[in-house]
């Protein structure tokens, strides 16, 4: 088993020159923390590791090198997580002679913690590092749906060397990976090739428009529920709110909205992996990009704190936890079944996989009514066809 001392070196940030909170109020007060005095030891004992990864190798957006340490240091100011989970923070992982050392080195370290089923909230560093997330899923043998919430789909048609901006090129091209399902949140028109966003429709991958999104945000919150990797992109967010990084755009979340978006990813119980990347300091104004990665980091945290494991127990429907609905849509052979949580007033919908076998598709209420209508949800649709094939 590898020793992750080996593999990070200790937190080491500044101090601010005035703390809003201090003592038991503030985010280091209720975790651990990996220090030259602290080795890293008992990783089983804890539910989720902080690892920043400063590495701006492979990428045009060379700065995000020091993303990792802003960002906890603006972390570090805010108040504590709520909540029992056991937290940690690996502290930064050690930079390979190349870059594909630290690709190896970060698939290792996130294949231990997913078998120890601690979970990884990794602060980047650019997006070129997100290929060392599939090759641990694929080490495990995990298949995976990956969320993206980022303005750009990072793949390209050209044949090129492997980039922050077509690390999916990557992905779809290792020949072992268990990548199944591909959903983008608020993905931009003018920034994207059309020709791109036609070969993930052909996919059957879930592509929702930044228009889309903010017309009606919690209809994200199922794609989240069904996610076991998210990836926030910084550049996500319009550049008023985060200049610092390579190609903001002038569109994009206001602050508020991505971290509801990462409380959203934080609430779900099958994902198994988070990370944020791209900012980039050197580009930043007075901490503002920092800042905002900080409070997206704290609001995945605090969601985590209070989520509500159910997908597990859908299947039980004497749990007394559930409530099922038989709707009947004129056009299907079959009564579609949506499934209510009494608990959280969270929607499923179930989808015959063959062999007495279902599954179990997050959905929203409004899918419930649209069937209520005599209209079959395009939830239903896209999963049915993305399960038979």
């Amino acid at each position: 088993m590898l020793n992750l001392n080996d593999y990070f070196n200790p937190v080491s940030i500044e101090g601010p020159d005035y703390e809003h909170l201090t003592g038991q109020a503030g985010f280091p007060h209720n975790i651990t923390i990996h220090t030259e005095n602290n080795s890293i030891k008992d990783i089983n004992k804890y539910r989720i590791a902080i690892l920043g990864v400063p590495e701006g190798r492979n990428s045009p957006n060379t700065g995000t090198v020091n993303g990792p340490d802003n960002i906890r240091g603006q972390l570090y100011k805010l108040a504590k997580i709520p909540g029992k989970a056991k937290i940690i923070d690996l502290g930064n992982m050690k930079q390979g002679i190349s870059f594909s050392d630290t690709i190896a080195g970060l698939t290792d370290v996130l294949s231990l913690l997913i078998q120890a089923n601690v979970f990884p909230v990794i602060i980047g560093g650019s997006s070129s590092l997100i290929p060392a997330i599939d090759k641990s899923f694929s080490q495990q043998k995990i298949n995976y749906t990956f969320t993206a919430v980022d303005p750009r789909i990072d793949y390209t048609n050209e044949r090129k060397e492997p980039d922050s901006f077509n690390y999916l090129n990557t992905i779809l091209n290792n020949h072992k990976s268990t990548f199944n399902h591909y959903i983008n949140i608020g993905y931009q028109t003018y920034l994207n090739d059309q020709q791109v966003i036609n070969r993930f429709l052909k996919r059957r991958s879930e592509l929702v428009r930044i228009g889309d999104v903010r017309q009606a945000i919690y209809l994200t919150e199922p794609l989240f529920r069904d996610s076991d990797v998210v990836i926030i992109d910084i550049s996500a967010v319009r550049q008023s709110d985060a200049p610092g990084t390579m190609n903001p755009s002038p569109n994009g979340f206001y602050g508020e909205e991505i971290c509801l978006l990462s409380r959203y990813a934080g609430i779900s119980d099958k994902l198994k992996a988070f990370g944020l990347f791209d900012v980039n300091p050197e580009l930043d104004i007075r901490f503002q990009t920092s800042g905002i990665g900080a409070q997206i980091i704290w609001f995945f945290l605090e969601g985590f704190s209070q989520k509500q494991y159910e997908t597990p127990v859908l299947s039980l429907s004497n749990s007394g936890r559930f409530i099922r609905y038989h709707v009947r849509v004129t056009d299907l052979d079959d009564d579609l079944i949506f499934i209510r949580s009494n608990l959280t007033d969270r929607w499923w919908i179930e989808i015959p996989a063959g062999e007495d076998r279902n599954i179990y598709v997050a959905c929203s209420h409004e899918d419930y009514l649209k069937a209520n209508r005599n209209e079959v949800p395009e939830r239903w649709i896209n999963s049915s066809e993305r399960f038979k094939s």
